[in-house]
């Protein structure tokens, strides 16, 4: 659709300018006469395929927003809705104390849209890279109850929540990820400098070398051969994933394993349902119907297998079963959250209970990433002496051997 760039004046004769879709320029005019601007210049303009604008090289170098970023947003809505300034002068306030030249430009046409009479839930939809559907929902709700700072409140609190689970997550996976590193160089190091050199004083002693050390020569002389196409088999294997991952289904069996990964799989799967606990609980306290919260709560739990769950539970309930019922077959929640489940429906604090659900989940999280160490610690020990112990036979049992050989010489 054709973009317009247009000039007016306000209610109070203010100049008012910004840019339209429209089939023509009369269209603009109804549009700007509707919202109460009349209309002094209107001109074709460029179309614009983002929120950005600008070469394509801007729109690529341009920062991310980032959660925290949002957070910041939302806190700074509350407190100006709150404080009873209107909605484009608390805009304006956020344009112009936002540090993220993206976020920056967001805000900036927010107030366009604005000007141009849309809702702000609306406007937002047009930036779903920085803006998730629950974050438009929340919004929308807000609007619509005259209750926006309270919705801003609520998504400040929410995105809180999800900063510190994805610190957890990150913190639980950190360990792991240095050990296997440093195994992985130490193999490397072991097979690209250690055994080639032991190799040559066993080859120029002329001793019969045991099973276990043949191995490890053997295994030293295939990667110093074959290292560059190892490294590309690697590179190929680590693009397939990516590009399977990338897809649909892929995605969905990925998400699936890792919930399934020893010790750290019940971390992910459990920081992944508080996370949808206290969005639910969250979106029914805001007045969000069931059936819309569980759909939009679908998209924010970061993880296709579960996402499809809450989905079967939405199906469930459009059916008009309870959501306890529709929970149960997901077969994804402990007896204690299920038992918590049916006493919110019969009560009628289903928001409530949920959010204790979400508690409950953090708190294990919590507890798990403490004990995460201690539990991987043994695994580790365990691999590394496993390690240890086949170097070292494979080294020094030749070097006894070769000891043995030159003391029957004397």
């Amino acid at each position: 659709m054709p973009v317009f760039a247009y000039r007016g004046r306000g209610a109070r004769g203010e100049l008012v300018t910004g840019t339209l879709e429209a089939v023509d320029q009369g269209a603009v005019a109804d549009q700007l006469l509707n919202t109460g601007v009349t209309p002094v210049d209107i001109r074709a303009a460029p179309a614009r395929n983002d929120a950005h604008g600008g070469s394509w090289w801007a729109r690529l170098a341009a920062p991310r927003v980032t959660l925290l970023d949002l957070m910041l947003f939302s806190r700074q809505m509350y407190t100006l809705l709150k404080a009873g300034v209107p909605m484009l002068r608390a805009l304006a306030g956020v344009h112009e104390s936002a540090i993220n030249p993206t976020l920056r430009t967001v805000v900036a046409d927010l107030r366009v849209s604005l000007d141009a009479g849309r809702e702000l839930s609306t406007a937002m939809r047009r930036h779903p890279d920085v803006f998730s559907a629950f974050y438009v929902s929340l919004v929308r709700v807000g609007e619509t109850t005259g209750q926006l700072d309270e919705a801003f409140d609520r998504l400040f609190s929410y995105l809180e929540f999800e900063r510190e689970v994805r610190e957890r997550i990150k913190t639980a996976l950190r360990y792991p990820a240095i050990v296997m590193v440093v195994i992985a160089a130490a193999v490397a190091i072991v097979n690209f400098a250690v055994i080639p050199a032991f190799a040559k004083i066993f080859e120029a002693s002329k001793v019969e070398l045991p099973l276990l050390t043949r191995f490890l020569i053997g295994t030293s002389q295939f990667f110093l051969s074959y290292w560059p196409l190892l490294l590309g088999a690697l590179v190929l294997a680590v693009a397939a994933f990516v590009a399977y991952t990338g897809t649909e289904r892929g995605r969905y069996n990925w998400d699936r394993v890792k919930l399934r990964i020893p010790i750290g799989g019940s971390i992910v799967l459990k920081a992944t349902l508080a996370r949808f606990a206290r969005a639910f609980a969250i979106a029914s306290r805001a007045g969000v119907p069931i059936v819309q919260a569980l759909s939009v709560v679908a998209t924010v739990v970061d993880n296709a297998f579960l996402a499809r769950r809450i989905e079967q539970m939405r199906e469930g309930v459009e059916r008009g079963e309870s959501v306890l019922r529709t929970a149960v077959t997901t077969g994804v929640f402990t007896p204690v959250v299920l038992q918590m489940i049916a006493v919110g429906e019969e009560t009628g604090e289903l928001d409530e209970l949920l959010s204790e659900v979400g508690d409950m989940y953090e708190r294990e999280v919590d507890h798990e990433i403490k004990n995460l160490s201690t539990n991987i610690e043994p695994i580790i020990t365990i691999a590394l002496g496993i390690l240890v112990l086949i170097l070292a036979l494979g080294v020094f049992l030749p070097i006894w051997e070769m000891g043995k050989v030159m003391l029957m010489k004397k």
